[in-house]
């Protein structure tokens, strides 16, 4: 049987559960407004958001960190996700809209009568819910699949990645493709019959998010602890010998892609009720680019490190975007650019290191 972790690392997890579960739901909902112990919606908000994100850096460092694909397109399969969750919140307005329509207001803005033939059956969650999982996974599969038997590999692969992404974007700000163009979709109203906006909702949403990054970093310590692992280790070192022992190394990278697009595409789901908005921006080829500077400075091949570089890059860019909103792209580019240099395990790397070396 796999041993996932030690004691001190699950009793870690257990308060991690405790914190996301116990600790903010009722600092938030039963701590009155006025105490400085009261955890805001703000707040709430930002923590989940920051939470989506760590959970697309998990799968960035599954691939990446531990199979050595670098692939520039993980936003996109974010940002399929948060779309197609984010139709069936559009449905749920209903006359609610500018347009009092039962179609959605930019729908109507733009003088349509029906709803294109790719919006059907999005008033049901479930099959949002199905959209969510099965548009990135099935985007990934076939790509990765094509690329992957060509032996697309190295900075080639990173580059078409890159290029479906801006090639998807590009689409997406198209006003008739009937995605909302360059506004994208907002002014959500409800989510299975409660307000989107109502504290409870937020608060619930938050622990949804804390769940799926907490099974998420299990999922992914489970694959890297288990023979599938070591493989994905194998071709991330030695493709070539990994092929030559007898496996199947297409399969293995296949698998793998496809599983961290589905990953990105749940995380862009509960990320868009959060956020308020989804717009082809999300798919900008930068954001791909920002997800493995996040993997970089926690550190590759380590998951943990994954969730701490997403936590302290994303808090630092509310910071900055709210203090010195011009120089955060300066900001970013000098911190990778350091990593490189001086921290080329990244963070955990680091501290793992000096824990071995004093032991």
């Amino acid at each position: 049987m796999t041993r996932l972790y030690g004691p001190k690392a699950w009793a870690a997890l257990g308060a991690l559960a405790v914190v996301l579960f116990v600790v903010v739901p009722v600092f938030s909902l039963a701590v009155p407004a006025g105490s400085p112990f009261h955890l805001s919606q703000y707040w709430v908000t930002l923590i989940g958001k920051i939470m989506c994100y760590a959970v697309v850096a998990i799968a960035m460092d599954l691939i990446w960190g531990y199979t050595g694909i670098l692939s520039l397109g993980q936003g996109l399969f974010f940002a399929l996700g948060g779309y197609a969750l984010g139709m069936y919140l559009m449905r749920q307005i209903g006359r609610e809209g500018q347009y009092q329509s039962e179609l959605p207001d930019f729908m109507v803005f733009l003088d349509w009568k029906e709803l294109p033939w790719h919006w059907w059956n999005t008033d049901q969650f479930w099959w949002a819910a199905l959209l969510v999982i099965l548009v990135p996974g099935l985007l990934a599969l076939v790509f990765g699949y094509f690329a992957f038997r060509s032996r697309v590999k190295g900075v080639y692969f990173s580059i078409i990645t890159q290029a479906l992404t801006f090639a998807a974007m590009l689409l997406f700000f198209r006003n008739d493709t009937g995605f909302g163009g360059n506004n994208g979709f907002t002014d959500f109203k409800r989510l299975l019959g409660y307000s989107v906006t109502a504290h409870e909702t937020r608060v619930t949403l938050f622990a949804v998010t804390g769940l799926l990054l907490i099974g998420t970093l299990l999922l992914g310590r489970w694959i890297v602890k288990s023979k599938l692992g070591r493989v994905l280790v194998a071709i991330r070192d030695a493709e070539t010998r990994a092929a030559f022992c007898g496996y199947n190394t297409l399969h293995y990278k296949l698998f793998i892609f496809t599983l961290a697009a589905v990953i990105c595409g749940i995380a862009g789901a509960l990320y868009v009720p959060q956020a308020g908005i989804i717009n082809p921006g999300e798919m900008s080829p930068a954001n791909s680019i920002e997800i493995a500077i996040w993997v970089a400075v926690g550190g590759r091949g380590t998951l943990t490190g994954a969730i701490v570089g997403a936590g302290l890059v994303n808090f630092a860019k509310s910071l900055f975007t709210v203090w010195f909103p011009e120089y955060w792209l300066y900001f970013l580019g000098l911190l990778f650019i350091l990593v490189t240099l001086f921290l080329p395990q990244g963070i955990v790397g680091l501290l793992r290191g000096r824990r071995e070396a004093a032991a």
